[in-house]
């Protein structure tokens, strides 16, 4: 497993003062076929840069990254997952409990948009069926070597209810828009009570336990004080 990549509050672990938890953590999936540039989103995503040496993902990769999103902080905890048919017996055991997902094809590769359907079906079957997806074609910056419409990509998502940008981890274009796009429809679903952070599997938790009793019916008794087993 690669190392941990992170994001802290300005200057705060200089200063040896820790950042404040945020209001929410989301687990992510980057997922889709190998050569992708799966690895290469999640990269600029937290480094803001592209990654020259990029080689195949083996198996799973770990990224996290705090963002703002409608005035809330996130935690998006983002496993990229290896595109390669020898590892999916791996990956797959990762998408349990994922809240959001970013399926991405390239779009200069008939290949992997053809093979989308069986990701998005794995992503459903073995996250959940409230998975929110944007669907990414990456690559956007190779233009001339184009196999796939922006046209068709967008009907394809429509029909399959994703979100879909087209990206480019070279030039940075859409990158974190796409993540944030996504994170934005969880958390707008967290409030209109579609989704519930205290379901088992949902893929959200809360960082700040105020937010916790915020949500808590109205009257609903306070929760009964551990006692010390000491």
């Amino acid at each position: 497993m690669g190392p941990k990549l992170g994001i802290l509050g300005p200057n705060m672990e200089i200063l040896g003062i820790p950042p404040p938890p945020p209001d929410f953590l989301f687990k992510f999936l980057v997922i889709g076929s190998a050569g992708t540039g799966k690895s290469c989103l999640l990269h600029h995503f937290i480094e803001s840069k592209f990654k020259q040496d990029s080689n195949h993902t083996i198996g799973v990769e770990f990224g996290s990254k705090v963002v703002n999103v409608g005035g809330k902080t996130v935690k998006l905890q983002i496993w990229d997952t290896a595109g390669q048919e020898r590892f999916r017996s791996v990956t797959r055991s990762y998408y349990r409990g994922a809240a959001g997902a970013l399926l991405v094809y390239d779009i200069t590769s008939r290949e992997t948009y053809n093979a989308l359907a069986q990701w998005l079906t794995d992503a459903r079957t073995l996250a959940s069926p409230n998975i929110v997806i944007i669907l990414c074609g990456n690559k956007k910056d190779l233009e001339g070597e184009r196999e796939v419409t922006f046209l068709e990509a967008s009907r394809f998502a429509q029909e399959n209810e994703l979100m879909f940008l087209e990206t480019s981890a070279l030039t940075g274009e859409n990158v974190e828009e796409a993540f944030l796009k996504c994170a934005r429809t969880i958390l707008n679903k967290i409030e209109s009570g579609e989704l519930d952070p205290e379901r088992m599997g949902s893929g959200i938790q809360y960082g700040d336990a105020s937010l916790r009793q915020l949500r808590q019916p109205r009257g609903a008794p306070a929760p009964a004080r551990q006692s010390c087993g000491c």
